[in-house]
């Protein structure tokens, strides 16, 4: 095939996971997720809104990581701002980075995968410039056993449903968006 341009290599467009997203969730889940903010947050629906998955800036990465929290969430989570979750910024006590990884692994695997998926670049984050990963990195690895059973339960059929999305994303090449 000479001259065949294959977007294989290519990492999507975060307009493209976007779309792939509000395509799978949207009407069923009444929830839309965009790019734009300097913080990521989340609102539950209203009666006149749907609920808002709001990742950083435009970067596919933090659109990937947004959508595995929302994956993740159950439906009661799902009805609270930024899921009933309790953010502390860094700079953090050792206590308090130690308990950030914790809660992130989960999360972080999930979005490893999704990563996979879409040809994105994974890049594990403890959300704080001075401290090593590498604990942290191995922790993920290990915690994704756990995430690829989970993702095979009925508790996991959202997030099995955006990674097949996102694996069709990129087999077909429409990577741009």
């Amino acid at each position: 095939m000479h001259g065949a341009n294959f977007a294989l290599s290519k990492e999507p467009s975060a307009d493209a996971i976007v779309g792939i997203f509000n395509q799978c969730f949207g009407q069923t889940y009444n929830v839309e997720i965009s790019g734009g903010a300097d913080e990521p947050l989340y609102t539950p629906a209203t009666p006149t809104k749907a609920a808002q998955l709001i990742f950083r800036e435009n970067f596919p990465a933090s659109a990937l990581h947004e959508a595995a929290h929302w994956c993740i969430a159950g439906e009661l989570r799902r009805n609270s701002t930024d899921f009933a979750l309790t953010y502390i910024a860094a700079p953090r006590s050792e206590t308090e980075q130690e308990q950030f990884l914790a809660a992130e692994v989960r999360t972080q695997s999930l979005e490893s995968i999704f990563a996979a998926a879409a040809n994105v670049t994974f890049n594990p984050s403890a959300d704080n410039l001075d401290c090593d990963v590498s604990d942290f990195v191995e922790a993920i690895a290990e915690y994704n056993a756990k995430t690829l059973i989970w993702l095979n339960s009925k508790a996991g059929s959202r997030a099995m449903q955006f990674r097949e999305a996102l694996i069709t994303l990129t087999e077909y090449g429409r990577v741009d968006g």
